[in-house]
């Protein structure tokens, strides 16, 4: 097992220098002086090319890329151009607020998706399995821009139920709307595959052992069908969590929820680089640590994943 962790340990370390490369080099090859983004309009050509040269802007990207990476070794994430704040303090004030939106959709999408899916399998091509296939395929062909101002339109506009935007006192009807807008597609796929692997479940041996030994119908799937087909829900529960986390740009927008997916989304209109860089970094760190914590998981629920993993085995 420590092998195990050990070796997908080092496979984060590429990908998150592959990722600083391309999001640099992206963000810096933009026609847009970072200078004048800081200094007013009016600042002379001296201004300009002092503050070039105080930035180290000056120098070629592969200058400036090496000074960033040697930052970013101490956790410093620069400075952005438009706030001159340090970055890390404007990702601390906003990813707090991503992260309680992103359990809040993940408790959604894991009831709901799991009990449709459970009930679609066990009762199929019933009404309700039927019901479950059609939910779903709504939800997954439906952008989330568009459901989510349908929901603002209905609860909030219309009924006046539910606030349209904004996070508010930090209340708990401030985050139904987002929430089950986050959460619709991911609701939708966890249903979907709870369904299909428990269907797969139900056909083997062992369930019908289990039906052949008198045990009741609520005993048989929870007790023994569904422990084996949540490995691959919460493989993907565990992957969207981690991407949930790291904000989501549309949900957060279109709520004016002071995330930081809506902060990396400001920050690209107003060409702030550090902040875009910085909090993708962070984002992609969020994502793999979790994908990492899900292997984890993955290999405690069989062991033969961490077997094949972790190099050979002595017989």
């Amino acid at each position: 097992m420590f092998y195990y962790i050990l070796k997908r340990i080092l496979q984060i370390i590429p990908v998150i220098i592959g990722i600083t490369i391309l999001l640099f080099v992206l963000m810096y090859i933009i026609p847009e002086d970072p200078a004048k983004l800081i200094l007013e309009k009016g600042a002379t050509p001296q201004a300009l090319q002092n503050l070039r040269e105080k930035m180290g802007i000056d120098k070629p990207v592969y200058v400036q890329y090496w000074r960033y990476v040697k930052q970013l070794a101490k956790g410093d994430l620069g400075t952005s151009y438009r706030y001159r704040r340090s970055v890390n303090s404007i990702l601390a004030d906003h990813y707090p607020n991503s992260i309680k939106l992103a359990f809040a959709a993940i408790i959604i999408e894991s009831i709901i998706g799991i009990f449709a899916g459970i009930v679609s399998a066990v009762k199929k091509y019933s009404f309700l399995d039927v019901l479950v296939t059609v939910s779903t395929t709504i939800l997954v062909c439906i952008p989330v821009y568009w459901l989510g101002m349908l929901l603002q339109i209905g609860f909030g506009l219309k009924l006046g139920w539910l606030p349209m935007s904004g996070m508010g006192d930090g209340s708990l009807k401030y985050y139904i709307l987002p929430a089950l807008t986050l959460a619709s597609v991911s609701t939708a796929f966890v249903a979907r595959i709870t369904r299909s692997t428990m269907l797969d479940v139900m056909t083997n041996d062992y369930i019908r052992t289990a039906y052949a030994k008198g045990l009741s119908n609520n005993s048989v799937i929870f007790k023994h069908a569904l422990k084996n087909a949540m490995i691959p829900v919460v493989t993907y529960i565990g992957i969207d969590l981690g991407t949930l986390m790291g904000g989501a740009i549309l949900t957060e927008t279109i709520y004016a929820w002071p995330g930081v997916g809506r902060t990396i989304y400001l920050a690209i209109l107003q060409r702030d680089a550090p902040v875009v860089i910085g909090g993708t970094i962070v984002l992609v760190l969020i994502f793999v640590v979790m994908n990492l914590i899900v292997d984890i998981v993955y290999a405690i629920l069989d062991p033969r994943i961490r077997l094949e993993g972790g190099g050979s085995i002595n017989i």
